[in-house]
């Protein structure tokens, strides 16, 4: 069984009758060290220190040599363990001579070893975020039904479906629940005697998914089922197989993917028979069809039983399961042929807009942007006058503030309780804002190496909610990260007069419960 990294070493006897003594915490490796002379009976310790090694965990396979994937993958899976160093990390005390041991035998460099002070493994930390305190933790907060499911709260299941029917939904989980949402109409579709078909990606998932489960029920009861399952998923390509195997056993059609790229959309589509004949309902997503990550993690989904957005959905699972050759889409954005070049397409607009005297706009959410040609094209539009505001939470390669270059740019970061990982884009396109979400950060593997989608909203009061998110991140009274032209971060807490500025996603929270409120009482 996996120990926890920090022990609780408080004990009756530290706390008075009556009074609450702080918990204190002592780091595994650190009671191993105390008790060295036990494990090494008769030896004398004359020095320890920690070290942590890195290794690449890349698995290779050849794809279209290997008669099984999965038998292949799997012998791929054995020997990561045992991949070449890439980092090693020691702490401030280690003994030189260790030092120079551990640098030979992992045949690492010396601008590949990093001092760094302890505790080494910062993993280790979800165990004290764990400890049932709840004056150290957020305020809890309960995903709420949204209310274009269901106006007005009740115990009784939504009919998903007839939602749908009557408008495009637009979540932003974790705000909207994800089981009363996504995970409720693929269960929906699963006992629905109506529905023929259910196609559906899946790149992670939870070890006791639900959504696994439906697709499962579904090939039970006689529903055509095909999962696109990647199993090359980085860390979760053990859990993917698994998967996979119980899906195949279960009846359901599991396919790959296409040969040298992963499958990293988030797609569903479930093909139902009414009484005026075959409807196709969608849901196109930001984040992974994973419930337990859907409550931290900060997505966005569509669920629509639109015509176009139906018609390009079944033209990509057909690419991806092998029946029908590259195609054109009208809705969407797809990876690796069309959003890098769509995105620039969208910027060189804004360019021009701006170019002919207009207001050109960019905004863009992403967990990193790295990508050149992406990054060059909003230099560009910078240059020419375009306002472009970027909103990221991981790594930026672009830096705003240069005069010449990018003195049009602003990028901001907000980390909280929520990781913050929707793709969104709007582009000002002259006052009529066109807005996207989707799968794909602007990285190579993600623009290049991988099948991406971004779909683009049509209804207004969806647009204009993407928008309200970016209007609020770059708010003045927004506490957040910003970024400089040197490449540092300053955080914002307090204005210039002392008093706390907003918490971003605090006030998503109000936001979203004011809306459920209006919602009920309308």
């Amino acid at each position: 069984p996996r120990l926890p990294r920090f022990f609780n070493v408080a004990t009756a006897t530290d706390r008075p009758a009556g009074r609450d003594v702080p918990a204190r915490f002592v780091a595994l490796e650190d009671i191993i060290a105390e008790h060295l002379d036990t494990l090494f009976e008769g030896m004398e310790i004359i020095h320890h220190s920690t070290f942590r090694v890195t290794r690449n965990e890349d698995v290779e396979v050849e794809e279209d040599d290997a008669e099984n994937l999965l038998k292949a993958l799997e012998k791929e899976l054995l020997r990561r363990r045992f991949g070449p160093a890439v980092r090693l990390e020691i702490t401030e005390n280690i003994h030189p001579r260790v030092r120079e041991m551990l640098k030979d035998e992992l045949g690492i460099d010396e601008n590949e070893i990093y001092q760094l002070p302890t505790p080494l493994d910062l993993s280790g930390m979800s165990d004290i975020a764990d400890v049932p305190r709840d004056d150290l933790h957020f305020r809890k907060m309960v995903p709420q039904m949204n209310k274009d499911l269901s106006l007005r709260e009740s115990s009784d299941q939504v009919d998903v479906f007839a939602a749908v029917s009557n408008r495009d939904i637009l979540l932003h989980h974790p705000y909207d629940s994800f089981s009363t949402s996504v995970q409720a109409f693929l269960e929906q579709a699963a006992a629905d005697k109506n529905v023929l078909a259910i196609k559906q990606t899946l790149y992670r998932t939870s070890g006791d998914s639900p959504i696994i489960d439906a697709l499962v029920d579904a090939a039970q009861a006689g529903i055509q089922v095909l999962a696109v399952v990647e199993i090359k998923a980085r860390f979760d390509e053990e859990a993917n197989i698994t998967w996979a195997r119980k899906l195949e056993r279960a009846g359901v059609h599991v396919v790959y993917g296409i040969v040298g790229l992963k499958t990293h959309a988030k797609l569903s589509l479930v093909v139902r028979q009414e009484a005026e004949g075959l409807t196709r309902y969608c849901h196109v997503g930001t984040g992974n069809y994973h419930p337990k990550t859907a409550r931290g993690y900060e997505d966005f989904g569509l669920l629509t039983k639109d015509k176009n957005v139906a018609d390009d959905l079944t033209k990509l699972f057909n690419q991806l399961s092998g029946y029908a050759p590259l195609a054109e889409y009208s809705r969407l954005l797809v990876a690796p042929t069309r959003v890098r070049s769509g995105l620039t397409e969208l910027i060189d607009k804004e360019i021009a807009i701006a170019e002919a005297g207009g207001e050109g706009m960019i905004r863009i959410k992403v967990n990193s942007i790295v990508d050149e040609a992406i990054i060059d094209a909003l230099y560009m539009a910078s240059r020419a006058g375009v306002k472009v505001e970027v909103f990221v939470r991981g790594i930026c390669a672009l830096r705003p503030g240069i005069p010449g270059v990018s003195e049009n740019i602003t990028v901001r970061s907000v980390l909280g309780r929520f990781l913050e990982h929707s793709r969104t884009f709007v582009f000002g396109n002259g006052g009529d804002p066109l807005v996207y979400i989707g799968s794909a950060d602007m990285m190579h593997r993600n623009l290049d190496r991988r099948v991406e989608t971004l779909v683009e909203l049509v209804a207004p009061n969806h647009k204009a909610e993407i928008i309200e998110l970016f209007d609020l991140a770059f708010a003045d009274t927004t506490s957040a990260f910003d970024l400089a032209a040197d490449g540092k971060w300053t955080r914002s807490t307090h204005d210039d007069e002392g008093n706390r500025l907003t918490e971003y996603q605090t006030e998503l929270i109000r936001r979203h419960r004011k809306r459920r409120q209006i919602g009920e009482e309308a």
